[in-house]
């Protein structure tokens, strides 16, 4: 254990990430323990940084585990602004991160390491007995990991761009979400470097992310990109199929939810945790829990996000741990795209909306009604040129919002395109597409894009879900198989706040994969991750009045009735 003293420059500092993130200067001296350790029922010890402002007696902790580093950017970020503003906080390397003992392996230790930390900080005798937690995340989910367990409850969590189930967002509905978990798997690997090689590094692997994923077997994706196995992506490829059970001690969103403290929540639109979070806040809600949520137009981890996220913990934390006001306003609070407007819900799915449907018809339409009688439409998916589909939710840029009007050139997809819409339309809340398919191989996947076509003919990506359709899997409570063998798919695509203005079109792209934000379906039985070849696949798509495959919305009238300054969008 060692107490820091300050550098002559660190004021600037302190003060540049208070600018940074848009707060006036804090004005709470404090200390600043490094290395302090932690043990765990195994014997194995954590290391973790106490900020603790000076001269206090026993006090609340915010409590922070993550797996970035104590001393980097991202975790003295929350640390720093927190603890200039009053409060005491533990900052800890989660499991073999960072000079904390044990192995590193995403996820698999939380629970149990959680629960010992809890325990330990509250012996300590600068603890007071009450504990809060914050981060994002990672180090959101490792709150998930302890928060509905926590005997006696914790006072408040703050769980930011995370979810209750790790699997959802190592997989979609089926589906590897290739380009995120190589992409992680990569930065976890060279975390510890020395900054320079950390950096001339990350230019490599940008650069060669993309390719790797094109390898074949896919699980040595990682030599091809890192020049040796990582143990996150061989765990993805050997368990990331539905029916596996080894992330299940990651899986809390069936946890009880008695002693779930208060939580507050961001997220974005485009971040990749973003479906499940949402149906985090479902499930809290019907439970009793108070659940705030902010959901802004941002990428995983993008500026603009932190700084809300920050905001929005400061004015958490002084509520419940230093009784100061409630946060105002109610609980659900939306960026309305394209709009550049919030809107304020009591409950998320939001209230007050309407379903509206559109149907794919012949000759590219995507009309209001289904047509009575048409011949089915056709792709050909080849894996080995798969449909390169740009933007979406990614876990960093080039995710968000793209232009993907390339796509429809292509002969790999089929595009419905509607008519110009006669006004504004709000999309506000959960949307989905039911698609009626015929494949001519078991093994296949069905993608589904909504785009928005401006007047100018420009093509941009507002929501977006795939299917896997493999004998395991088929039938399934969202696959139906008919009397004449076509299955009826409903593909949940992402929610959304979205406003299509008046003169624009809606656009549905159905394809059969969306490269490299997915892994490539090689059409062929047994582990994906180690098949070295495939096989090119027919699907046809059905839009008649026996097979009526549409588009459903939510959409919210009035929507101009409902919004305020949209001064924290960015």
């Amino acid at each position: 254990m060692r107490r820091r003293r300050a550098h002559p420059l660190a004021p600037i500092g302190r003060r540049a990430v208070e600018r940074f993130v848009g707060l006036p200067a804090g004005t709470t001296d404090y200390a600043w323990t490094r290395d302090l350790r932690t043990p765990m029922r195994d014997g194995t010890v954590l290391l973790a940084d106490l900020y603790r402002p000076r001269g206090a007696g026993p006090l609340p902790v915010v409590l922070i585990r993550t797996p970035y580093g104590r001393r980097t950017v991202l975790g003295r970020l929350f640390a720093i602004v927190l603890a200039r503003r009053g409060f005491q906080v533990l900052l800890q390397s989660v499991r073999g991160t960072f000079g904390s003992g044990g192995a590193f392996r995403p996820w698999t230790a939380e629970h149990e390491d959680g629960l010992d930390t809890l325990a330990w900080v509250r012996a300590q005798r600068w603890c007071d007995g009450r504990v809060a937690t914050t981060g994002a995340s990672y180090f959101g989910h490792t709150q998930w990991a302890v928060a509905p367990y926590a005997d006696p409850p914790l006072v408040a969590a703050s769980m930011h761009i995370t979810a209750a189930r790790v699997r959802d967002i190592l997989a979609e509905h089926g589906v590897p979400v290739a380009i995120n978990g190589l992409g992680w798997s990569d930065s976890i690997a060279r975390q510890e470097l020395p900054f320079a090689s950390r950096l001339l590094s990350g230019f490599r692997v940008r650069r060669r992310l993309v390719a790797a994923l094109r390898t074949r077997p896919l699980r040595e994706a990682d030599v091809a990109l890192l020049g040796a196995p990582g143990v996150f992506w061989r765990d993805l490829a050997d368990h990331n199929v539905p029916g596996d059970p080894f992330f299940d001690v990651a899986d809390h969103h069936r946890a009880p939810l008695d002693r779930m403290p208060p939580v507050n929540m961001v997220t974005g639109w485009w971040d990749l945790f973003l479906e499940p979070q949402l149906r985090d806040v479902t499930r809290l809600q019907a439970a009793g829990v108070p659940v705030r949520i902010t959901v802004g137009p941002w990428l995983h981890g993008a500026s603009p996000e932190i700084r809300e996220v920050l905001r929005s913990d400061i004015e958490w934390l002084e509520h419940h741990l230093h009784g100061g006001p409630a946060p105002a306003g109610p609980p659900v609070r939306l960026f309305l795209q394209g709009a550049g407007t919030w809107l304020d819900f009591e409950h998320w799915p939001p209230e007050g909306t309407t379903t509206e449907e559109r149907f794919l018809a012949p000759a590219g339409r995507l009309d209001p009604a289904a047509p009575d009688a048409a011949a089915p439409s056709a792709f050909v998916f080849d894996p080995d040129d798969p449909t390169p589909v740009p933007g979406g939710p990614l876990l960093a840029p080039p995710g968000e919002q793209a232009d993907d009007s390339a796509l429809g050139g292509r002969a790999d997809v089929l595009v419905f395109t509607g008519a110009p819409e006669p006004a504004d339309l709000d999309v506000v809340g959960e949307v989905w597409a039911t698609v009626f398919v015929r494949p001519e191989l078991e093994h296949a996947d069905v993608f589904v894009r909504v785009d928005d076509v401006d007047e100018h003919g420009t093509s941009r990506n507002v929501v977006e879900g795939i299917r896997r359709l493999e004998p395991s899997t088929v039938p399934a409570e969202d696959v139906e198989v008919g009397a004449d063998g076509v299955l009826a798919v409903r593909v949940e695509l992402f929610p959304t706040a979205y406003r299509v203005r008046a003169g624009h079109r809606l656009r549905v792209v159905v394809g059969g994969g969306a490269f490299p934000r997915f892994a490539v379906n090689l059409g062929v039985a047994g582990s994906q991750a180690d098949a070295v070849s495939g096989r090119p696949g027919r699907v046809e798509v059905l839009h008649d009045a026996a097979h009526p495959s549409r588009l459903t919305l939510a959409v919210l009238p009035d929507a101009a009735q409902r919004t305020a300054p949209a001064s924290s969008a960015s």
